[in-house]
């Protein structure tokens, strides 16, 4: 388990495939995005933040709306769906990870 409390924005970048640029034009688009500035103006993301990135990502990159759309789509979300389906997400690909060591693992015996 991962008991890390603050992640740079490269860290948070790296997970979702995005350059930190585009993080950081999220954090002007999407009031939801705020992580805490560090000296020297670092930005230090919390699972708050990066669920609020998660979101985001989902609603844009992975459903195609404009960013007025994902907007909206965030102020409407009732129950965090978004945030459930994510974990499961999540957890599936971690486990599929498992596997595939696994199978690596099994074949490199044979």
């Amino acid at each position: 388990m991962d008991l890390k409390r603050y992640y740079s924005i490269s860290e948070v970048a790296e997970m979702f495939g995005v350059s930190e640029t585009l993080l950081r034009f999220w954090e002007r688009e999407f009031p939801t995005i705020h992580p805490r500035r560090a000296g020297r103006d670092i930005r230090q993301y919390t699972k708050k933040d990066i669920e609020a990135v998660r979101q985001v990502y989902h609603y844009v990159r992975e459903c195609g709306l404009t960013h007025d759309g994902a907007r909206r789509a965030i102020r409407h979300d009732s129950g965090g769906t978004t945030v459930k389906t994510t974990e499961v997400i999540d957890r599936l690909i971690a486990v599929r990870d498992q596997l595939m060591e696994i199978g690596r693992e099994l074949s490199a015996e044979y």
